[in-house]
């Protein structure tokens, strides 16, 4: 666990839950398991304060906790699962991409809370629909338990473990924590409820959803018989031509569709590896041009693809003078994006008798390049923090205006008293407040567009992890 994960993990637990929270969260983060009393003694907080954050932390996912041999509880935090919250704007939009407001509420609803019954998401969601829609008309139970079912069967949501009740409960003590157990099996099982009813407009023992969305287990590798029966009615393509994509497909230097055998055609899979092994280079690509310029990135292309070169062998390939040359390596040597392979010609590695080759692992330079997302992704909340706090004042008088005006227009005022209201903001003040508006919306997307990097960096580094 690097400091910028651990920077990072702070300010997410903080603006979502926090100090006392944040302080706990960290602090489980920096030392790993430890029992309560443990966490109250180190930590300087009370028993109580200590009790409340854990389960918030347990209740969000972020915390697990163990039973030891001896009876002692230990809790755990899980930094990788604190550090998905900032993925939640995305999993909220993708499903209103794919199941509309319904699914986007839904998985809202999980994500705040953390952990609900279906009957308790339900009502709550058709409560705020009904909110939104035309007055006379509300929200039906039966529908948004549909899509609740759609989003358990596509993974993106799942029950939660269950209380293991042992068969010999009735002698001896209670066992000091509860074991949670779940089958593979019934993970995206929903259970039968005969919800009925609509949502309700605010006047002025059923199974639980986890809010962690899920991702939807690859297929098996098929056949072009098969994937032709798959093919969705608006596809006019004939078999013949499906059979020529998949060809170009398997035959494409990236290799990511391989393909296996040639009887019935050969079995065509998804190579998922490789997808992400080229998406994570062409990414170090990109950040060498934008740092470097193209000649560096020219160079790291190089040697790339030709595994070990010597420094004269790049400038003769590259076509760059040699000053020029050393320099570009010399500087992408120094921020890890290459690195330097010595092979000595005799024992006493004299450097006279030694060759040095450039060389690119790709792997160590996505690690690398995650870090600096981890500490980009810190520098950019801290920024917007910072940003909030100085128009702090500003802020408030807005809030408190709009506010009046919501009151005002409740009670059907004139068109004066709303502008009279409205001056109450200068020219000068509404003009900060676009400005202010302005630079949290693109501290908000860099946020987003820099997690995208680090889930292709993330995901590249995991699969490379498992197949050593």
């Amino acid at each position: 666990m690097t400091q910028a994960e651990i920077k990072l993990c702070s300010l997410l637990l903080q603006e979502h839950f926090g100090e006392i929270v944040e302080k706990i969260g960290v602090h489980l983060i920096r030392t790993g398991s430890q029992p309560l009393r443990a966490i109250v003694h180190d930590t300087g907080t009370s028993l109580d304060q200590v009790k409340k954050a854990l389960c918030v932390l347990i209740q969000h996912n972020l915390v697990i906790y163990q039973v030891h041999k001896r009876g002692v509880v230990e809790y755990e935090a899980q930094c990788s699962r604190v550090l998905r919250m900032l993925r939640y704007p995305r999993y909220i939009y993708t499903t209103k991409a794919l199941y509309g407001d319904t699914g986007e509420l839904i998985v809202e609803e999980l994500l705040l809370n953390g952990k609900m019954t279906m009957s308790a998401v339900v009502k709550k969601v058709a409560d705020r629909l009904t909110e939104t829609v035309e007055d006379g008309k509300t929200m039906d139970y039966a529908e948004v338990s549909n899509t609740f079912v759609q989003l358990a069967d596509t993974r993106f949501i799942q029950r939660c473990p269950m209380v293991h009740a042992p068969e010999d409960s009735d002698t001896g003590p209670p066992p000091p924590a509860p074991s949670l157990v779940i089958n593979e099996k019934d993970m995206y099982l929903v259970p039968k409820l005969s919800l009925i009813g609509k949502g309700k407009r605010r006047r002025s023992s059923d199974e639980d959803a986890a809010g962690e969305p899920k991702a939807k287990r690859p297929k098996r590798p098929a056949d072009n018989k098969e994937i032709f029966r798959s093919l969705p009615v608006g596809y006019n393509i004939s078999k013949q031509v499906l059979d020529q994509y998949l060809t170009l497909l398997a035959d494409d230097p990236l290799e990511f569709v391989g393909k296996s055998g040639d009887s019935g055609g050969g079995m065509f899979v998804i190579n998922f590896y490789k997808a992400l092994a080229s998406l994570a280079t062409a990414t170090l690509e990109s950040v060498i041009q934008e740092r470097f310029g193209s000649r560096c990135a020219r160079i790291f292309r190089l040697v790339l693809q030709k595994k070990h070169l010597e420094q004269k062998q790049v400038e003769d390939f590259a076509m760059i003078p040699a000053k020029e040359a050393k320099d570009m390596l010399y500087k992408m040597l120094s921020e890890n994006f290459i690195s330097l392979q010595e092979i000595p010609k005799t024992p006493d590695h004299a450097p006279s008798r030694t060759f040095y080759l450039y060389t690119v692992n790709i792997l160590s330079a996505a690690r690398m390049l995650l870090h600096r997302c981890y500490k980009s992704v810190t520098n950019l909340i801290e920024r917007r923090q910072f940003e909030t706090k100085e128009n702090k004042r500003l802020l408030e008088k807005s809030q408190r205006v709009e506010a009046i005006i919501a009151s005002v227009q409740a009670t059907g005022a004139e068109e004066a008293q709303l502008q009279e209201i409205e001056e109450m903001i200068t020219a000068p003040e509404r003009q900060q407040l676009e400005t202010l508006k302005r630079n949290v919306n693109k501290l908000d997307a860099s946020e987003i567009q820099v997690d995208e990097t680090i889930f292709l960096l993330e995901s590249y580094i995991e699969s490379t992890m498992k197949r050593q």
